[in-house]
């Protein structure tokens, strides 16, 4: 691991031109509007949470690093939100500092150089507060293979690193060379390598930095995490086909697993299934003020046509006002997965420590405890399962942050109850307790 020293007079000279930049190449591409303090309620996916102290939104790495100084120096809460498409906040005001970052830039540092099997690697460097659909869309283009199974994600490329983001048999470590972060404890810049970030299901050495336990706040840097990213650097393969490795996205496409497939073509067939299941975002959020300039144009108004045709609504589509997946799928000690039904879902996994262990799945142990599509704890209640997926938490429209809490807890106890088994929630929850038992 590289670590640079920081000193902000050198700092802010040696990239006061890159940032400039920057800046120049997104004022030609979107108008950055004002707009009065936002909520959470606005910056997230699932549309709750509550007032924000300070909103602050820098438009270079200097920026960045010196609003995650601010706040550290000053013992204030800091809260790193990208797309807000993983995160639960409280409906009472956030007394700290809530950071987007605005820098966005992707680009191709290097030419193709071959590799012993023949494939060549394409670097590719993308801006932490980039779009990640907005990077997938990028890549596919340039006929780049290794993160189109991840289409449609919400969220940034910063968050994709910290999440370890995966789905159709891809995951984002697999694909990551190096990230750029700042350390807040040493107070300086760092290279990670993929070997350094401790990637794992649906985490990483980022995310565990700001947790005592799976789900539990640690006391020093939740809700941001010690290492706040600022780039990452992909390697990517540059071939034109990526391989179809997800039996549910192989039926999509009426081909076997294995095939080998225009990246395009698994792109749009990615889309297609995550739509039929709500696990998009509403595209019409990107109407909002304070969500201007964060998408792409163009591929807003891909993504919110798409959306139209799915529905055949120009309003909102409830189902995708959601944190995506709430509860992350359970790994388990093989004596305790032997203790599931016969017909509940297994496959083979890694434990936290290291040892062989069972993953199973959050959404059919929900159904088979009895909380269907749908599901609300009473009937017409603001917050519900989706419609389509018992995975997700929605937001019908004036849901609070509290109606989520209550659905979230009546769904985890009643698993616990029905099968021992304890969900852990997937999003990083601020001002509440889903833990407690």
């Amino acid at each position: 691991m590289q670590c640079i020293a920081w000193c902000k007079p050198d700092f802010g000279r040696a990239f006061c031109i890159r940032g400039l930049l920057v800046w120049l190449e997104w004022l030609s591409m979107n108008a950055f509007p004002s707009f009065d303090e936002p909520t959470f309620a606005d910056l997230t996916t699932i549309g709750v949470g509550g007032l924000i102290s300070r909103f602050v939104e820098p438009r270079s790495r200097v920026g960045v690093i010196e609003t995650v100084e601010d706040a550290d120096s000053a013992g204030l809460p800091l809260c790193m939100i990208g797309g807000g498409s993983n995160m639960l906040a409280a409906d009472e005001p956030f007394e700290g500092i809530v950071l987007r970052d605005g820098c966005r830039s992707i680009t191709v540092p290097d030419e193709a150089a071959p590799v012993e099997n023949g494939e060549h690697i394409v670097h590719v460097n993308a801006e932490a507060g980039c779009n990640w659909d907005d990077f997938v869309d990028f890549a596919v283009k340039l006929g780049l293979t290794g993160v189109e199974g991840l289409s449609g994600i919400p969220g940034t490329v910063g968050a994709s690193v910290v999440q370890n983001i995966g789905a159709y048999g891809q995951e984002v470590a697999t694909s990551v060379e190096t990230a750029e972060v700042w350390d807040r404890e040493t107070k300086c810049v760092q290279y990670m390598p993929a070997a350094e970030l401790g990637f794992a299901y649906r985490s990483s050495a980022l995310k565990t930095s700001m947790y005592a336990a799976p789900g539990v706040p640690g006391p020093r840097y939740f809700p941001t995490p010690r290492y706040v990213v600022l780039s990452v650097t992909f390697r990517l393969s540059h071939r034109g086909y990526g391989v179809v490795n997800n039996t549910q996205l192989a039926r999509a496409l009426g081909a076997p697993v294995g095939s080998k497939l225009e990246i395009d073509a698994i792109r749009t067939a990615v889309l297609g299934v995550r739509a039929a299941k709500g696990m998009l975002e509403d595209a019409g959020r990107y109407a909002n003020p304070v969500m201007q300039g964060t998408k792409r144009e163009e591929n807003i108004r891909v993504a919110l046509a798409a959306q139209q045709r799915e529905t055949d609504d120009e309003g909102p589509d409830w189902d995708r006002h959601s944190c995506g997946s709430f509860f992350m799928n359970p790994i388990l000690p093989a004596a305790d997965a032997s203790a599931l039904p016969a017909d509940a879902p297994r496959f083979p996994a890694i434990a936290t420590d290291g040892s062989p262990a069972i993953k199973t799945s959050a959404a059919w142990l929900i159904d088979h405890a009895g909380f269907h599509k749908g599901y609300a704890v009473v009937p017409g209640a603001p917050a519900s399962l989706s419609g389509r997926h018992t995975l997700a938490l929605t937001n019908r429209g004036g849901a609070k942050a509290g109606d989520i809490a209550t659905l979230a807890t009546a769904v985890r106890d009643g698993v616990r109850n029905a099968y021992g088994v304890w969900l852990i929630p997937e999003p990083v929850v601020i001002g509440l307790d889903l833990m407690a038992a």
